[in-house]
């Protein structure tokens, strides 16, 4: 992941990453809201899988309660504060869903996912994805996790809240954001 300072030389308008998005299809970027550019690399392997199977449960947990839509890690979200970021795994309450327009529903949806998930890969700057999940948590999301496979740690997020820090947990509730979600830990952190 690159971080790209391009403020005061270049601004980036929202209309403006839309098009850089759709000029460059094989790469995936986001937009912080200071204007800094962010490439994001490739995942490894072990990295991949992990966020498949993150997605995997989610989406599975959808199929069984339709209480909202969930999203991969190619979905970006326009949030409030003027980013536009990309979590690994998200989930958004349907009413939420329902109540935008078909244009934004095609386009970066501009709001924050209730949920979110970031999965640390060996590359990624801890510090960056700290700020990454407090900025998810000051646009609206209600709960937040930052999964670190390598430290085995899950850095927990609310709304209003402290950060809570867990040493090897084998599962993670959804709390009452996502009633009934259950994510098994056993194929991600060990």
């Amino acid at each position: 992941m690159v971080n790209l300072k391009l403020d005061p030389v270049l601004q980036i308008s929202p209309r403006a990453f839309k098009e850089i998005v759709a000029l460059n299809p094989n790469h995936q970027f986001e937009l912080t809201a200071t204007g800094e550019l962010v490439v994001m690399s490739p995942t490894g392997g072990e990295t991949g899988e992990r966020n498949d199977e993150i997605s995997f449960q989610l989406r599975r947990w959808h199929k069984e309660t339709r209480l909202g839509k969930t999203f991969n890690a190619a979905t970006g979200f326009n949030l409030p504060g003027g980013g536009i970021r990309s979590p690994d795994a998200s989930w958004l309450s349907l009413s939420r869903w329902e109540a935008l327009t078909s244009d934004e529903r095609v386009s970066f949806p501009p709001l924050c996912p209730d949920f979110v998930v970031e999965l640390r890969s060996p590359c990624d700057n801890l510090g960056d994805l700290r700020s990454k999940m407090q900025e998810y948590i000051d646009n609206g999301a209600l709960l937040a996790w930052l999964i670190d496979p390598n430290r085995k740690i899950v850095e927990i997020y609310r709304t209003g809240g402290l950060t809570e820090v867990l040493l090897n947990p084998s599962q993670l509730s959804g709390e009452n954001v996502l009633p009934g979600f259950v994510l098994d830990l056993e194929d991600i952190i060990y």
